[in-house]
């Protein structure tokens, strides 16, 4: 007869696959609430941001719905703790180093790599590395079933990126050299290969929280929450990563003051090229690049919203934390096969992502060409989440 517990952990892929979904939504929408940011430095909007993703949202939540948080972190091995910490501080660099890639490959050529490596490095290193890769995944049919819709996944990313590069091929020259002005081919696939497997570090952070679920579970946490503890630890290295940056560009850049100042002497007059602001899915979320026009030397003073810049920052601190909340979720209903939920989520990222910025009018003149790429990467993305949940379907069976 099933308890509570491991009737939450009957296998449902269908089920887990709509919670990546809905965790690769909150990951694609997160960046939306900073477009409305007035009057701050990216690492100030970023660290405060960061705070409520990376600390105050899993505490509360972890709080809330586990038994006993801090018994269950306590009972956890020191050496649990650390692995889960340092991939946490691993896969922050892997984001900080996203905007690297843009700078010298672009957008999309850039996310089209890092993402690719971050879904083959994240979703196949823990089986390999437990040993069951050949046994348990290549030696099953449930097991290829899911390697086939890895490969089709990486094989929309690739087209979604391809599209990117038409898109860029379709604005004025003008446009793209001040978009890629260190283009180098070399270096940025160097950098993006580091940013791809350092990013994959939080699916190697999850797995190594395997012992930390088992005691939630063990105390009374029901098995769809059982995921959050690890998250506590795992964004507590992310933070640490972030934090020790950002501030070092508020110190450097000498915008420090912005957290508590109402009002700011700014610079205005004629704009100059946007410059890109390194922001991403990874680093903390979506897949976007934010940019913000830099202007000549006319000073006066304006008001900050400050209320609203927290409460804005609030908002998509939480949300970027809602998609790890999913994530966990989605991967107590994939049965044995977990690891296969680390493509789910970058699939989802991508689609969602993308959505927004067809929504947002990111790919207005982007041409015929472009468009249709676009349309075939998304349905590709899609159908590869439709045949790893039925990889994972196929062996829910034996699961029980």
């Amino acid at each position: 007869m099933l308890t509570e517990h491991n009737r939450s952990m009957t296998p449902n892929p269908a089920l887990g696959v709509v919670l990546h979904w809905l965790g690769g939504l909150a990951s694609g929408s997160f960046y939306v609430p900073y477009r409305g940011v007035k009057r701050w430095s990216w690492e100030t909007y970023w660290l405060v941001g960061g705070i409520f993703s990376w600390i105050v949202a899993p505490w509360i939540f972890a709080l809330v719905l586990t038994k006993d948080l801090l018994a269950v972190l306590g009972a956890a091995s020191p050496s649990t703790l650390f692995w889960c910490f340092l991939f946490g501080l691993l896969w922050g660099i892997g984001g900080l180093t996203f905007g690297l890639t843009m700078r010298y490959l672009g957008l999309s050529l850039g996310m089209a790599i890092v993402m690719g490596l971050c879904a083959a490095f994240g979703t196949l290193m823990p089986p390999i590395f437990n040993g069951t890769f050949a046994t348990e995944v290549a030696g099953t049919v449930a097991g290829r079933v899911i390697l086939l819709g890895i490969a089709v996944c990486l094989a929309g990313i690739a087209i979604a990126g391809l599209a990117g590069v038409y898109k860029e091929r379709a604005t004025p020259p003008a446009a793209q050299k001040a978009a890629i002005q260190e283009f180098n081919l070399r270096r940025g696939f160097l950098v993006a290969l580091l940013s791809g497997v350092m990013s994959a570090c939080f699916a190697y952070g999850l797995a190594a929280g395997e012992p930390i679920k088992a005691l939630t579970v063990r105390a009374g946490t029901p098995a769809l929450w059982r995921g959050l503890p690890v998250l506590v630890v795992v964004l507590i290295g992310g933070f640490t990563t972030n934090f020790m940056w950002t501030v070092f560009l508020n110190i450097r850049n000498k915008s420090g003051r912005e957290y508590l100042a109402s009002e700011l002497t700014i610079q205005s007059g004629l704009e100059k090229a946007p410059q890109p602001i390194e922001e991403t899915a990874l680093t903390g979320p979506g897949a976007s690049v934010l940019t913000h026009p830099a202007t000549q030397t006319l000073r006066e003073t304006a008001r900050v919203p400050r209320m609203r810049n927290y409460l804005l920052c609030a908002l998509a601190g939480v949300t970027w934390y809602m998609q790890f909340f999913f994530y966990t979720m989605g991967e107590t209903k994939m049965g044995a096969y977990t690891f296969s939920s680390w493509t789910l989520h970058m699939a989802s990222i991508v689609i969602f992502s993308t959505l927004w910025g067809v929504g947002l009018h990111e790919w207005r003149g982007a041409g015929r060409a472009a468009i249709r790429l676009l349309l075939l990467g998304l349905s590709v993305l899609l159908a590869s989440t439709v045949i790893i949940g039925y990889g994972n379907y196929l062996n829910a069976p034996l699961s029980r």
